[in-house]
């Protein structure tokens, strides 16, 4: 079977958007859609909720993944939907989906105070562990979101995406958020910003005479150095236009900032391998938390 854009879908009615912007994701990328439900079952879960409860649970959840699948066939034809119903841990099961999938895509429980993801502890988990690209879609996400206003001022699915913006770090590049970014904006038609910070000196640092000539000769460095990274993705994706954004800053607040206007903000995650575990770094967790637009957090090595 060809890989699918995999989407989990729980009891809360805002996991729709992410189910919505999967299907969409899945016509861009003209594979099969999979909408996953999982139902908790641990022993004790169980035992305190009488059999018939948990049985009417079991057919409310069925009969909510199959009305979300008919929503979606009848808003994209031609779209191949299926529905799977699991049982298990919610991360667990969810992880071992993404294995499978070409994407993985969750729903948030809304924005944040900050402006940004309400992340349950599920969604961070799977973000954590799974090896294929996650996608974050924050509840009450559109369509119309992820594209630029019309003439009149108002977003709209006709016109032109907004860019795709990645988080880049370019003193340990690697291929996989590279070529995700690079590929979601092509398939969208729309231009690439990719984001790199570089750290300013501690407060404490002596000033001297020189002092602005070597901030420009290594913010002249870093933009190079930038470019050259960008480079052999250009030949390679000739038709996106690419916004090189390189700056003295945080990465975390730089990302945040630039992200402002994007259709979707794509990040790595380096899978370790170690003692220390899941790990999701600071500049993925401020995304997550703080970006509003759909968040790809693509792992690699």
């Amino acid at each position: 079977m060809s890989r699918t854009v995999t989407a989990g879908l729980d009891d809360a009615p805002e996991s729709r958007a992410a189910a919505e912007w999967a299907a969409r994701e899945a016509v861009l990328r003209g594979l099969p859609l999979k909408i996953v439900h999982v139902q908790e079952e641990a022993p004790g879960h169980v035992a305190r909720i009488p059999l018939p409860e948990f049985e009417s649970r079991q057919r409310w959840a069925e009969r909510w993944a199959r009305e979300t699948a008919d929503g979606i066939r009848f808003r994209h034809p031609g779209l191949e939907v299926v529905t799977e119903q699991l049982t298990g841990t919610v991360a667990d099961v969810l992880c071992e989906a993404a294995g499978f999938a070409e994407l993985l895509v969750l729903g948030s429980r809304g924005l944040g105070a900050l402006g940004g993801f309400l992340v349950g502890s599920a969604s961070l988990g799977v973000v954590a562990r799974a090896e294929r690209p996650v996608v974050l879609v924050r509840a009450g996400e559109q369509a119309a979101d992820e594209h630029r206003p019309d003439a009149a001022g108002v977003p709209s699915g006709a016109a032109p995406f907004r860019p795709v913006v990645l988080g880049l770090d370019i003193e340990r590049p690697d291929d996989a958020p590279l070529e995700f970014a690079f590929d979601a904006a092509a398939r969208r038609g729309a231009a690439l910003r990719a984001v790199h910070a570089w750290p300013e000196p501690p407060p404490a640092f002596p000033r001297f005479a020189g002092d602005a000539e070597l901030h420009d000769s290594s913010e002249r460095a870093q933009a190079a150095l930038l470019h050259k990274v960008l480079r052999p993705w250009r030949h390679k994706f000739p038709d996106v236009e690419v916004i090189e954004a390189s700056r003295c800053a945080s990465a975390a607040q730089a990302l945040v900032a630039d992200s402002r206007d994007a259709s979707l903000v794509v990040v790595g995650r380096r899978i370790r391998t170690g003692s220390l575990g899941p790990h999701i770094g600071h500049v993925t967790h401020s995304a997550l938390h703080h970006v509003a637009a759909p968040v790809a957090v693509v792992a690699h090595g």
